[in-house]
């Protein structure tokens, strides 16, 4: 089914492929477009801030899990965790994901490893696949990866594991495989900040962001980012600004910056006068200290035909990615690189200031 709509998009789409118009092609790998397993399904039930459950009860999953257990001399290890709780529990309600919980044993260890590593080889698999058929076009390959924030900051990752995310290994594995196709990565919740969630979820959006981008950097993969949920204020689009300029915008253009940013979204709300002022400050900042450039053949990272995908790699060799599991980059956008009021009154045209005035004045005198 993957192929055929693939191979689809391709033949219709042809002319504007071949037009260059479309500059990515963001592959889809599961629930939502993304690289992860459908483990915190709504119609299921799930609420925020729920562990989610794993996903492996097909007798495909069934009998590869049975065949690495035996191969692993452990068949005894070849069923999936029945002490993980269920879609809305909290881990400490389980065995499993408890502090010092059964996640910790060698049991518990290989299946996270398992369940990690079949979602790895699913991607694999299909972006081989999405490599074959766009091959030539000046287009970038893209996976997305979800923000799976909530329990970060737990020994357990409980929502991240779940999902398919063994935190022991980070986030590179996922990064060096995205390599061997040239691809990109796609992460979510740029703009959250660990404050502003619920403190019974120990959410840690701020680290996760920077850990997935510090991964995919170590391996060369080109970053683009999306906000998660709407923000009109300062403060959700200076955090934006922090995590997509890691070094700051002040400094010569590192490195260290995403590629692109897709801002969510367009609407009534946005378009009102003062939280528009605020978005064109916000994307001006974005763009601070670079040049313009209307050649797409010379930017940041110049657009090439997609070439084939490098040689396959063991999964031992992309788990080595993980070792050792280095801290994230130091993200050191100094707080006054953000937006400033000196911004948002620049944005604001001359009617706007005189009617302010006008308004400023008629309060004073009452």
């Amino acid at each position: 089914v993957y192929i055929d709509y693939m191979k689809s998009f391709k033949d219709n789409l042809s002319d504007i492929l071949e037009s260059d118009l479309i500059s990515e092609i963001e592959v889809g790998l599961g629930p939502c477009g993304k690289l992860r397993y459908p483990s915190y399904p709504a119609s299921q039930g799930w609420l925020f801030p729920g562990i989610g459950e794993f996903q492996c009860y097909d007798k495909y999953l069934q009998a590869h899990l049975k065949a690495a257990a035996e191969k692993g001399g452990h068949p005894e290890w070849a069923s999936e965790p029945k002490d993980a709780g269920t879609y809305n529990d909290t881990p400490d309600k389980t065995k499993f994901f408890c502090d010092n919980g059964r996640f910790q044993t060698e049991a518990g260890k290989f299946f996270l490893t398992w369940y990690s590593n079949a979602l790895l080889e699913h991607g694999a698999g299909i972006l081989d696949a999405a490599n074959e058929i766009f091959q030539g076009y000046k287009v970038n390959l893209a996976a997305k990866v979800s923000g799976m924030h909530w329990w970060y900051k737990t020994e357990s990752h409980a929502a991240e594991v779940t999902a398919g995310y063994y935190n022991l290994n980070g986030y590179r594995p996922i990064a060096r495989m995205l390599s061997r196709h040239y691809g990109s990565l796609n992460f979510t919740c740029i703009e959250m900040r660990d404050s502003e969630q619920p403190a019974e979820a120990k959410s840690g959006p701020e680290r996760l962001v920077q850990q997935v981008l510090s991964a995919a950097w170590r391996e060369g993969v080109e970053v683009s980012c999306e906000n998660a949920l709407s923000r009109y204020y300062r403060t959700g689009y200076n955090q934006i600004i922090h995590n997509a300029r890691a070094n700051g915008i002040t400094t010569p253009p590192s490195k260290l910056r995403i590629s692109a940013m897709t801002y969510l979204r367009l609407s009534d709300e946005l378009l009102k006068a003062e939280n528009f002022k605020l978005f064109k400050a916000f994307v001006k900042k974005m763009h601070a200290g670079l040049d313009y450039n209307p050649d797409p053949e010379k930017y940041f990272n110049p657009r090439v035909p997609l070439k084939h995908s490098k040689p396959k790699m063991s999964i031992e060799e992309i788990l080595d990615a993980s070792e050792p599991l280095l801290e994230p980059f130091k993200f050191d956008a100094g707080d006054n690189e953000g937006i400033t009021d000196a911004d948002v009154i620049e944005e604001t045209s001359l009617v706007d200031q005189i009617i302010k005035s006008i308004a400023s004045i008629l309060s004073w005198g009452k």
